[in-house]
């Protein structure tokens, strides 16, 4: 049985489209998901985020699911367009409110609240004016975080920037994958610019806003490994993680671009002015990763005799302890927080009215242990998130898949916890890695 360091946090993490529903609901403006989604032939089956889980109404019964689980920490997201409906201007009170019960709700039920401030759903007016592609996009974040960090900052201590801004900028920008839906790989590298310079600002509008808090960012670097360990292989990993992780990393913990990377892009390079650096690479308390699936250069497709989720990513949990030893190698980094590990499965209820989705538990258990083992090689990890909490709308792939430890039956809204929900509760009260059946 592996062990982990005392007050090892454990929770589990949800985002505000995916799970709220309530989409016109109080105020509430549009956000550029609610278009994407509401545009045929953008998300599979034309599913949308209109109702999801119905969290905004359900959120007792949710909050009540994390004692259950034995877990004491919660990572949600708000909803920019909850806040200020048109991203800016008049504030929206009754937004403000919702999450206002929400954290009340969660410090009732001893559970420690951990906020994401921006998980994609920005408000589709600032869209309309150029979205992240637009340099002011950094002094709306930073208002947008005062107005939330001003109502709940005495009680939250825990705030993530951005979640995941190479997703919200490649995929929402170079391959239009996901909302806003563009194509444009100049755009896509300025975004990610302006997304690292927001992050950077909302570090000092956290802290003002409150004495304890403590802030960070959200990055999901993927293990680049070889399929044949050929010196081209191990060329082009190096640059595919130079590329895609590197390009935030090194700006944030060493203030500059990789300069071969920068090199490479010449005229697709984003504009950066004076200070910028200075700004974006601001000391952060945590870092939090999100974490998956490997990269592997030299093999298209899936790889005979490997294990694979319903997404079609493979499960190889060795990829998560060498992402967290080359951050330590490479970086001098702030306590980690995993904010992100899971799997969908196809999941089917048995005869005894259970989900015994042990695919799943398997799945846990070996990315936990994974975690361990990097702490165990110094890697200064304080805790893990499980994704996710429930099933809920899974972005461009809607309702077909799902990731949560808490099945939920999108007609009845009925919450069923999983057989991976109870093992994980288990993990929760004994600090360790549970044994598997």
């Amino acid at each position: 049985m592996t062990a982990f360091p005392k007050d090892f946090v454990w929770g589990a993490s949800t985002a505000a489209y995916q799970i709220e529903g309530a989409w016109q609901a109080d105020g509430r403006g549009e956000s550029i998901w609610d278009r994407f989604s509401h545009t045929p032939g953008r998300v599979l089956n034309d599913d949308n985020g209109d109702i999801a889980c119905d969290h905004y109404q359900r959120y007792q019964e949710d909050v009540a699911l994390l004692p259950a689980l034995k877990l004491r920490a919660y990572r949600f997201s708000i909803a920019w367009p909850r806040i200020l409906p048109c991203g800016t201007g008049a504030v929206n009170l009754r937004g403000l409110d919702f999450y206002d019960r929400l954290v009340d709700a969660l410090l009732a039920a001893g559970v420690t609240p951990y906020v994401t401030l921006y998980h994609w759903d920005l408000p589709q007016a600032l869209q309309d004016g150029g979205g992240w592609g637009n340099r002011d996009i950094v002094g709306h974040f930073e208002d947008y975080t005062a107005v939330v960090t001003r109502r709940l900052g005495d009680r939250v201590r825990h705030w993530m920037t951005i979640n995941e801004p190479w997703v919200a900028a490649f995929l929402g920008h170079r391959t239009g994958e996901h909302a806003p839906g563009l194509r444009d790989e100049k755009l896509a590298l300025q975004v990610a610019h302006h997304m690292l310079l927001a992050h950077g600002a909302a570090v000092d509008v956290v802290r003002a806003n409150g004495s304890q808090s403590k802030v960070g960012i959200v990055l999901n670097p993927s293990s680049v490994e070889t399929a044949h360990g050929t010196p081209e292989e191990a060329e082009a990993a190096e640059a595919t993680w130079q590329a895609d992780w590197a390009w935030f990393l090194d700006p944030l913990f060493k203030g500059h671009y990789p300069p071969a990377i920068w090199e490479k892009y010449g005229a697709l390079a984003p504009e950066v002015r004076p200070g910028d650096l200075a700004q974006i690479s601001r000391t952060t308390d945590f870092l939090g990763i999100n974490y998956y699936f490997r990269n592997v250069i030299g093999f298209e497709g899936r790889m005979p005799g490997l294990e694979y989720t319903d997404m079609g990513w493979e499960v190889h949990a060795p990829g998560l302890e060498r992402v967290l030893l080359r951050l330590k190698a490479d970086y001098r980094l702030p306590p980690i927080f995993i904010t992100e590990n899971g799997a969908a499965y196809v999941d089917e209820f048995g005869a005894d009215g259970q989900i015994h989705d042990s695919r799943r538990i398997h799945f846990l258990q070996r990315h936990l242990t994974a975690v361990a083992r990097a702490i165990e090689q110094g890697v200064d990890v304080r805790g893990y998130f499980v994704w996710s909490l429930l099933d809920n709308f899974e972005w461009a792939y809607g309702y077909s898949k799902r990731f949560g430890i808490v099945h939920v039956d999108f007609a009845t809204q009925r919450r069923t916890i999983k057989d991976s929900g109870a093992w994980y509760a288990q993990s929760a009260l004994q600090n360790s890695v549970a044994p598997v059946a």
